[in-house]
């Protein structure tokens, strides 16, 4: 058990001193990076999307901001290009948005677009975004529907594994998986009764979880379909993500970074490892480090907490004063880490050695 923030950090954190922050209008509902390392995004439950320059992020008077959708931002990732980033909102609509701030449509249909992955080898890539029970798959130009894949129900999380040959969508009562590349859609089920609100694919494709409305989480091992149960939760888990290399699942739901191991035969029969916290406020958003064994969190307070998976060091990104986290992601490189609050707070921290 490692020990608790208030035992081992100092009164400021990275955000102050190495960091920018800009208040939006708005609840921040998502925020990314492209692809290149080189601009961030955060968007609002207003519609608006602010996009700042690597060269900008400790300017945020220089951060582009703009009316993108017509109601609230549902979701926000990096586009399958090396720059830019898609939009999906409450009117229906996908956009894209270019690194030089052009917004253009790439869908309008007749449901909420509520979630929104890609996935690139540097060469081609991958769109896919969901509206209802649909989950729709374009070529990387985001123009060409490659295929339609319907579900039971609505779809709560969209997935692509490392390689990008599978994508798996989380809905109720389990997660449905599907070859991205076949030329017959044959569905690979994966059932649990409930109500499955959040899904991640663990990096070498060994298990797939997803997070339950009843505050646990459940998974499936793809070799054999064995069922996973992980609970004990105080709360619901709305963030979860898996280590670099797949060793640990990294969550929220409590008021510490609650690590599930997937190692040595784990998770079932292993209780989970916590990696620091803030007693009696709770987490609400993971983000995992893509070069090193570094997990960040956000809290209730509007705190955010990087930990050592190995060493379980504690180091205070910023403490308190404001609403609860709601977003939170690393930069490819690694280089960057950008958090979003509940009450419109964007901010950046630079990573990068000095």
């Amino acid at each position: 058990m490692s020990d608790t923030v208030n035992d081992t950090i100092p009164a400021t954190g990275l955000l102050e001193r190495r960091g920018a922050m800009r208040q939006l209008e708005g609840q921040i509902t998502g925020c990314t990076i492209s692809r290149d390392s080189q601009q961030v995004a955060f968007a609002t439950g207003e519609g608006d999307i602010a996009v700042a320059d690597r060269a900008d992020w400790g300017q945020s008077d220089a951060w582009n901001v703009m009316t993108v959708h017509d109601g609230a931002i549902l979701a926000i990732a990096p586009d399958a290009a090396p720059t830019g980033f898609l939009t999906g909102g409450d009117d229906n609509a996908l956009r894209r948005v270019a690194a030089d701030g052009s917004v253009s449509d790439l869908a309008k249909g007749r449901r909420w677009v509520e979630h929104i992955t890609t996935w690139s080898n540097g060469k081609g890539g991958v769109i896919a975004f969901s509206s209802g029970k649909q989950v729709e798959l374009r070529d990387a130009d985001g123009h060409t529907t490659l295929k339609v894949l319907d579900h039971p129900s609505t779809v709560s999380g969209i997935v692509f594994d490392a390689k990008g040959k599978r994508i798996a969508a989380s809905h109720y009562n389990g997660a449905s998986m599907w070859f991205v590349q076949a030329k017959v859609d044959t569905v690979r089920p994966l059932e649990w009764k409930g109500s499955h609100i959040g899904i991640a694919i663990h990096p070498a494709g060994e298990a797939l979880v997803t997070s339950m409305q009843e505050s646990e989480l459940h998974g499936w091992r793809l070799s054999d379909g064995h069922n996973m149960r992980m609970s004990g939760y105080p709360s619901k888990v709305q963030s979860m993500a898996f280590t670099r290399n797949g060793k640990w699942l990294v969550t929220s739901g409590a008021d510490t970074i609650v690590m599930w191991p997937f190692f040595g035969g784990g998770p079932m029969g292993k209780p989970p490892a916590e990696a620091g916290g803030l007693p009696g406020v709770m987490c609400t958003r993971v983000a995992c480090h893509p070069v090193h064994d570094i997990v960040a969190a956000g809290f209730a307070d509007g705190s955010v907490l990087m930990a050592d998976t190995g060493a379980q060091r504690i180091l205070p990104v910023c403490i308190g004063g404001s609403g609860a986290v709601t977003a939170l992601e690393f930069s490819p490189d690694g280089c960057c880490l950008a958090f979003g609050s509940e009450d419109g707070r964007a901010c950046v921290v630079d990573l990068s050695a000095k």
